[in-house]
């Protein structure tokens, strides 16, 4: 830290602290020096015993001008409030002037959904024949509720093949194939009802007929209920569901790791650009804020976009 000595003392003291006595790390110490020497920097009519707390927000504005990013923002901040929590009591100061400053969120990044023709391909299995065997049928079966109903991994692996109560066992997500709709109970314990396409609704069936030639000869009553069972004869764990899916995918030689949220996004992608309907969209998926799902509007821009510069005469500029 050869830039330390031009610090202020307090400054150099409070780095050869968390040097010494909280061993941190020569890379963490540097980045807290630069963080320290911008906010001197950037108020140079103010000693740090006066900063306050208009001074760190307009000091993080300008940095954010400049073009830092929300996460090196929040670790000057770190640095700043670490700074002052460790000095404000020996130079006699009445308070933190950063500990009330958050940094800006970042921005958050955009789900990875699969194109239409992606999604048909995994579904309808190109090049390969159809499903055979009861695994095969099985996976079918849950990768189409995934796509058709826009479910999370959590919310398939807890559906029943149809409503049980007992005393010892009550449904929490069940599918209803006369109504070709699911009831499901999500984040929160929030009920809400969505509909089976009719690919998901036949493969369902098709995997029912076989679904026997799993389950043991004495299954419990979770076992009993469940609508998707894994080699074992339990109810199907996540993962499981997450390895099918991406053995599938590679095998049809998608270039995309496929996750099962893939699948989810790639619904509520999907239904947007066709519908544009978002309120709908948010009641399918299960969200409580509408904000979440607004970020599928920023994936459907994307698509329009593209569509936009492929077709409009004067969306970029060609070379005579």
């Amino acid at each position: 830290m050869n830039a330390m000595n031009a610090l202020p003392e307090p400054v150099r003291q409070w780095l050869i602290h968390l040097e010494t006595n909280r061993r941190y790390s020569r890379h963490t110490l540097q980045a807290y020096e630069h963080d320290l020497a911008q906010l001197i920097t950037l108020n140079p009519d103010t000693t740090l015993e006066n900063l306050r707390e208009d001074h760190i927000r307009r000091t993080i504005a300008r940095l954010r001008s400049q073009g830092h990013q929300p996460r090196s923002l929040a670790r000057a901040l770190a640095a700043w409030r670490g700074f002052y929590q460790w000095w404000a009591p020996q130079a006699g100061l009445n308070e933190n002037p950063a500990k009330g400053v958050r940094a800006p969120k970042a921005a958050r990044p955009l789900p990875k959904a699969l194109s239409v023709e992606q999604t048909q391909a995994l579904l309808d299995r190109p090049g390969l024949p159809p499903p055979e065997s009861n695994i095969e049928h099985r996976d079918q079966a849950m990768f189409e509720i995934l796509y058709s109903s826009g479910l999370r991994l959590a919310e398939l692996v807890s559906l029943d093949w149809r409503y049980h109560r007992t005393d010892q066992y009550t449904s929490i997500s069940w599918i209803d194939l006369p109504s070709a709709q699911a009831t499901i109970t999500g984040k929160g314990g929030k009920t809400r009802q969505v509909p089976l396409g009719r690919h998901a609704v036949r493969a369902v069936q098709q995997w029912l007929e076989v679904r026997h030639t799993l389950q043991p000869s004495e299954p419990d009553t979770d076992t009993q209920a469940a609508l998707f069972l894994g080699e074992r004869g339990k109810r199907i764990s996540p993962r499981v569901v997450q390895l099918q899916l991406n053995k599938l995918a590679h095998r049809l030689g998608l270039p995309v790791n496929v996750h099962p949220h893939s699948l989810r996004h790639s619904f509520a992608s999907h239904m947007l650009q066709s519908a544009q309907d978002l309120r709908a969209v948010q009641e399918l998926l299960g969200h409580a804020n509408i904000s979440t799902t607004q970020i599928y509007t920023r994936l459907d821009f994307q698509h329009l976009a593209k569509a936009y510069d492929q077709a409009h005469p004067r969306a970029t500029r060609k070379n005579k």
